[in-house]
Order: C-alpha cells, then sequence, then structure tokens
C-alpha cells in the first residue's frame, strides 16, 4: 500500500525555443527533472507531513518513480503573464485526509493564482468536515470561518508566474508537491 508520509512544495521556471524542453527547465528549476513523475489527484493523506525541499529531494533517487501533484501553464506570447499553483489545506485531526488543488492561469499575479489554489484546498476540505461557509465570501472571510472552527489547521500554497519572454520563446512555469511514500 502506497501512501505518502511525507510531502514537500517546489516550484520552476524554464524557458526554450521549443515546448516540451521548456518544460523540462521549468523541471530542472524546481528540482525534481531526474525522477519519473506520475501524476496524481489531490489527497493530502492522513499522517502526512509537509517537509522542506532539500530534506524531501535527500529522501529520493534519481529515475525514482514519483507520485506528484502538479500544476503548470506554459505561453509563446511576449508579455503574456501565465501561473502555476498548488494549494494545500491539512485538517487538524492528522487521521483525516486534507486537500490539494492545482490551479493554472493567465494574467493573474502570482498572490492571485495561489490565494485561489488555496481556497479551492480548504473549501474542498471545509466541505468533508461539514464546516459550513458562503462559497461567495472572499478568500480571507472564509479562511477566519474556517480558523474559528478548528477543524482546518493549515492552509499554503506554492505558486509560480512568469511573464512570456519578448522574443517568443516558451515559457513554462511549473508547481509540485511531491509525495514521499518510502
Amino acid at each position: 500500500m502506497f501512501i505518502a508520509k511525507e510531502m514537500f512544495l517546489t516550484k520552476g521556471t524554464g524557458k526554450h525555443r521549443e515546448q516540451l524542453t521548456s518544460f523540462e527547465m521549468a523541471l530542472r528549476d524546481a528540482g525534481i527533472a531526474a525522477f519519473n513523475l506520475v501524476r496524481v489527484s489531490s489527497i493530502f493523506p492522513p499522517h502526512c507531513k509537509l517537509i522542506s525541499k532539500s530534506k524531501g529531494l535527500k529522501k529520493l533517487q534519481q529515475g525514482q518513480i514519483v507520485f506528484t501533484v502538479m500544476s503548470e501553464a506554459a505561453t509563446d506570447e511576449a508579455n503574456r503573464l501565465v501561473a502555476a499553483a498548488v494549494g494545500v489545506a491539512m485538517p487538524r485531526d492528522p487521521t483525516l485526509y486534507g486537500y490539494l488543488s492545482e490551479h493554472h492561469s493567465h494574467g493573474q499575479t502570482e498572490r492571485v493564482a495561489g490565494d485561489y489554489s488555496e481556497d479551492l484546498a480548504a473549501e474542498m476540505l471545509a466541505t468533508t468536515l461539514g464546516v459550513a461557509f458562503d462559497p461567495d465570501q472572499d478568500w480571507d472571510a472564509k479562511r477566519e470561518l474556517w480558523r474559528i472552527s478548528g477543524r482546518i489547521v493549515r492552509t499554503t500554497n506554492m505558486t509560480q508566474s512568469a511573464v512570456g519572454n519578448k522574443n517568443g520563446l516558451w515559457t513554462t512555469v511549473v508547481a509540485a508537491a511531491v509525495l514521499i511514500t518510502d
């Protein structure tokens, strides 16, 4: 049974004349290009600990199959803003699962995209925990409600944004939650 015990967040940017190479460069910048990445859906496992990228990378070997929740966005349009974000919402009770969310956008700043991804993850967790909220409230109001409920212990996000290269090179951004199963 594969259940991640630890997870780390990372992000990166790449630029190249070829889109695929731009993606590879973003993975290199994020520090995860040397792994065989398998994208999975968005559950933060029970009893999982969020650790630093440096600690997490030390636990992995080149060529290893690694499960990840990843967001990516790319453009070859000059000056086009792209963003990739992964939001995290963890329940106070460590025996319960939390949520991860992926959000990729054009035209959103890093902060807006990050807040949106965090809000998505928190909303998914709140609905499974039975925490009532108004989905039309702004993020700060919902965050305060969830804090008061005591059922959601932490939310965070990892977001990367970039502006499209002025010479038309592909610009790719990635954000990822890397799950460590060993």
